[in-house]
């Protein structure tokens, strides 16, 4: 009979994704095209047409085994941010490469610091693994208290500190000053985790280039986001510290990405109108959507997102957050309830996308239907 020891014991809670448009069209009798998603934080215009193509090229070489450590990939990427290649690792998404370093630089016991709340795969793959999170509170309006979290770095010296910027689910920047702060108050044996998956929409180009300053600092992006390649799962970290890369390189799985991925990524990182234009539609409709949020009764849009979704909070105490899931899902409308997404946020709060126009409408729309307490009509 298999023994299970308790430190392998499965946390039970799964990641919560979003759900699919067919799923809403199907359920809810809402033409598919007219269904938005607002709950995945993906690329509404897809990926580069340039990538697209190189993948279906790349498709004619699925009977071959990639080169094992995606190096072509990791050449475009170090050319990208002038690394050398040995300075990268890539994962299938960055939630392999988040996996990887929990395991190589953390074990069973130890402590990894994060906020409250943040992207749950942190908190999911540490509990998984025997780790132990430490939660750093945010302030009003989910302001980044870095001062807080410097507190708790230097009492706690956590194995792994992980600061996501923009951060997950409020999209609050942090100032690069404040991440040097970071990496100047961890321990010698803390590694900073610097997850920059929504950066794009920050409208600033992130903070890689803190990794020449700080042999403590890795960061990681993904190809899910501006990129348009959710489906296709792609993701690095990078470091100009080798000793950071190399134990990376050496646990992940031999073939973790396949032929299309490779010759997919570095397309898609070279199509730099086609990121630019999504990235200013977004920031667009960032400020569009917040425009048609105002005077809610029973909603409040959480200000100063810097990213590709925002929060909203349910102010009316007779609604809670899947309550409303549910009657925008009735209307058409996908999005994050976060008392199931996010750990520590309760029943009070929703985490939407920026997206196309048409879909900010069917949103806005719904939530004012909502707020008057009329019933939802399909279609």
């Amino acid at each position: 009979m298999i023994q299970v020891s308790a430190a392998s014991l499965l946390i039970e809670e799964p990641y919560t994704p979003g759900l699919s448009r067919e799923y809403v069209a199907k359920t809810y009798g809402v033409a598919l095209d007219d269904v938005a998603k607002l709950g995945s934080a993906e690329n509404p215009f897809g990926p580069s047409p340039k990538a697209l193509a190189v993948v279906r090229e790349a498709s004619a070489r699925i009977d071959i085994y990639p080169e094992w450590t995606a190096r072509v990939f990791r050449e475009a990427i170090a050319a990208k941010f002038g690394f050398e290649a040995d300075r990268i690792v890539c994962g299938a998404g960055e939630t392999e490469v988040i996996s990887l370093i929990i395991r190589a630089f953390a074990k069973a016991g130890d402590s990894i610091l994060m906020y409250e709340p943040c992207f749950p795969i942190y908190h999911i793959f540490a509990e998984n693994e025997g780790r132990v999170p430490i939660y750093v509170p945010m302030g009003p309006d989910f302001d980044l208290v870095v001062d807080r979290y410097i507190d708790t770095l230097r009492k706690d010296q956590p194995k792994i500190a992980f600061i996501t910027n923009p951060h997950s689910p409020s999209g609050k920047l942090m100032e690069e000053a404040d991440i040097r702060r970071i990496c100047d108050a961890a321990a010698d044996n803390t590694l900073v985790v610097l997850d920059e998956a929504y950066i794009h929409f920050s409208e600033t180009p992130g903070s890689i280039a803190l990794t020449r300053e700080y042999s403590n600092l890795i960061v990681l992006r993904t190809f899910s986001k501006a990129y348009g390649l959710a489906g296709l799962r792609l993701g690095f970290g990078i470091a100009q510290n080798k000793a950071l890369i190399a134990p990376l390189l050496a646990m992940k799985p031999t073939w973790n990405l396949g032929q299309m991925q490779i010759a997919g990524g570095g397309a898609a990182m070279a199509d730099d109108a086609h990121v630019e234009y999504t990235v200013k539609t977004i920031v667009e409709m960032r400020n569009y959507v917040t425009g048609r949020l105002k005077g809610l009764n029973r909603f409040r849009m959480i200000p100063g997102s810097r990213s590709n979704f925002f929060m909203l909070e349910i102010t009316d105490d007779s609604l809670d957050s899947t309550q409303a899931f549910n009657a925008l899902l009735e209307r058409g409308v996908i999005v994050k309830d976060c008392s199931v997404s996010f750990r520590g946020l309760g029943k009070r709060y929703l985490r939407i996308d920026v997206s196309l126009k048409k879909h900010m409408d069917r949103l806005a729309d719904a939530l004012r239907d909502i707020d008057s307490g009329k019933h939802a009509a399909k279609g």
